[in-house]
């Protein structure tokens, strides 16, 4: 049966993390519709894979794809994405901080949107997070909602759905997938958030770290901006 909904995780040395999120999701979806659920794994270096291969024998909505390279969390996202069947994707981090939960409202929200909604963002409305790293959040999407204008209160958080077509059709580059809001409105899309749960992490550790986060955004916030005041959305039609 082809899927209606793709659920498109990516993760790297997550081993501990890996099982519990994806009886999560099989709880929030399997009586609800048709779904797969699509791990991409970028080149991790413990046994992630072994624990989703090892899934798969118990969860059969379960798909494993596995970088040759480590590549990043926006290639794995859009590997997931090119891999996925359904027509409309949901991306969840896979360190577990995000709740699959969630899904069912944001495909609610899809149901009673207008056409032209693409994309529905979770907003972390309680984050669980480090002080400083919510210090650091807050700094970071103030400065991004006044260069790009995206009246999006969170782009970081993981847990999103958009319409596959329209995420493919984005310019692709590095950490893309915090500015994904944005994009989707350059494109001439509108955008919805949606607030979400957010929870502590109970296994691995963080990815990245704050100075990381900060050097990296100021160079894709000033290629974004550029991006933007360059684009232009065509109005046409078939005679």
């Amino acid at each position: 049966m082809t899927p209606e909904l793709s659920v498109v995780v990516p993760v790297y040395n997550e081993r501990d993390n890996i099982a519990p999120l994806v009886h999560e999701i099989v709880a929030a979806l399997r009586s609800r519709l048709p779904f797969e659920i699509v791990y991409v794994d970028d080149h991790s270096t413990d046994d992630s894979v072994q624990q989703l291969k090892s899934l798969q024998e118990q969860v059969p909505e379960l798909r494993v794809i596995r970088h040759l390279v480590q590549s990043g969390q926006s290639t794995a996202i859009r590997t997931g994405v090119k891999a996925a069947r359904s027509r409309w994707i949901a991306t969840l981090d896979g360190d577990g901080q995000n709740d699959p939960a969630d899904i069912p409202k944001l495909l609610e929200a899809c149901t009673s949107a207008a056409a032209e909604v693409r994309l529905f963002a979770g907003w972390r409305v309680n984050r669980q997070d480090s002080a400083s790293k919510r210090w650091a959040s807050r700094w970071a999407n103030a400065i991004r909602s006044r260069l790009l204008r995206d009246d999006t209160p969170d782009t970081g958080c993981g847990i999103k759905l958009f319409e596959r077509e329209a995420f493919l059709e984005l310019p692709y580059f590095d950490h893309m997938h915090r500015y994904l809001p944005a994009l989707m409105q350059r494109a001439g899309w509108r955008t919805v958030s949606i607030p979400v749960h957010h929870r502590g992490r109970t296994a691995g550790v963080s990815k990245y770290n704050n100075l990381h986060r900060a050097w990296v955004g100021i160079s894709d916030l000033r290629g974004v901006a550029w991006l933007i005041k360059r684009s232009r959305i065509p109005r046409a039609e078939e005679l």
